[in-house]
């Protein structure tokens, strides 16, 4: 059901610049552009970039996804075992699907649906 760690996800206040400064820090070009997510393939993960608003706080920024072929299956699972919603299972656009718990210790734990992106 879970396919390993996929993406992680830096959310900032300006997507062009970091989309500018990460595509010359990493020497390489997005495979994924949009207004709502930008995601870059480096060593077989997903560098995602995401826009945040002013009330983003420094540290609060990040978030790691575990990759699943069926969100709703690993959703229903991760709850079952335990763990509480974080946020709700979302479509974030061309079939990328999202959700996150927090498991009984106070962590969130995201997962991802992303039928474009496959780990080496």
């Amino acid at each position: 059901m879970f396919l390993g760690l996929r993406t992680v996800i830096y959310r900032v206040r300006d997507l062009a610049a970091a989309k500018a400064w990460y595509a010359s820090a990493f020497a390489t070009q997005p495979y994924f552009d949009e207004p709502f997510h930008v995601g870059f393939e480096i060593g077989g993960y997903e560098l995602g970039l995401q826009p945040a608003g002013a009330d983003l706080i420094v540290g609060t920024n990040v978030r790691t996804y575990w990759g699943v072929d069926d969100i709703e299956v690993a959703h229903a699972h991760m709850l079952a075992h335990g763990a509480s919603p974080h946020e709700a299972i979302q479509e974030v656009g061309e079939g990328i699907k999202v959700a996150a718990v927090t498991d009984p210790f106070g962590n969130v734990i995201g997962l991802i649906e992303n039928p474009h992106f496959k780990a080496r």
